[in-house]
């Protein structure tokens, strides 16, 4: 039986800036516990500079050469995602109209369980327990009660990859999803470990409307560029 292949070249794409985004850096400078995001987290959508960023993104991938092209999008079902997808195809032009949706939830953001919408200082101050083993574990290990570890969002995007491998080989795909997944499909193409991929995203972490490509080349998908934003 014949190898299985990879796409030809495989784009990720954080959503742009979400309403979510605004609400929690601004509980974070004010020392607040909790932000005040009243939507569920798959119902968070687009803050105003989100969809301009989504435009923006829109304008970048139209001048992409017609070889790279997709043909395949998937994306999260979170609002966030989807809408960022939505606006950027529609500054893409005739060229991208005939390019096929796949929403699934595996490419869904990492659940937080119990912390959801807790700052820092919220969680130290309601759950110190849970602080106080999320330090001594890492973020990478910890699983917070309902929720899930960096480990568990990599277990399902490993399924994921494999639809990808089985359905798009040679071809080109879009992936528009959050930024944990973004990271953990580093980890998973380029056969990080765990200190590696938590110093990425330490150091730089995952922009809004950021995109991260990769190439196949040699049997196997190579990064191109990371957290590249439009001009």
């Amino acid at each position: 039986m014949a190898s299985r292949g990879w796409p030809a070249t495989l784009r990720l794409v954080r959503h742009a800036e979400s309403t979510g985004n605004v609400d929690a850096d601004a509980a974070r400078r004010a020392g607040q516990e909790m932000w005040t995001t009243q939507a569920r987290d798959p119902d968070v959508d687009l803050s105003p500079a989100g969809r301009d960023q989504a435009g923006e993104l829109g304008r970048a991938l139209a001048k992409l050469p017609a070889e790279e092209i997709p043909t395949s999008l998937w994306a999260s079902p979170f609002l966030r995602a989807r809408e960022t997808a939505r606006l950027a195809l529609d500054g893409c032009g005739t060229d991208w109209s005939g390019i096929g949706w796949t929403v699934d939830e595996r490419l869904r953001d990492r659940e937080l369980g119990v912390l959801d919408r807790l700052t820092g200082a919220g969680i130290r101050a309601r759950y110190p327990e849970l602080a106080e083993l999320r330090m001594r574990m890492g973020k990478f290990y910890f699983r917070p009660p309902g929720g899930e570890s960096w480990v568990d969002v990599g277990q399902r995007l490993r399924a994921v990859l494999d639809d990808i491998r089985d359905q798009h080989q040679d071809e080109n795909v879009i992936v528009f999803a959050h930024d944990v997944v973004v990271l953990m499909f580093r980890y998973i193409l380029e056969g990080l470990d765990e200190a590696a991929i938590l110093e990425i995203g330490r150091k730089d972490p995952v922009r809004n409307g950021g995109m991260t490509t990769y190439r196949s080349n040699g049997g196997r998908l190579r990064l191109v560029s990371y957290n590249q934003l439009a001009p």
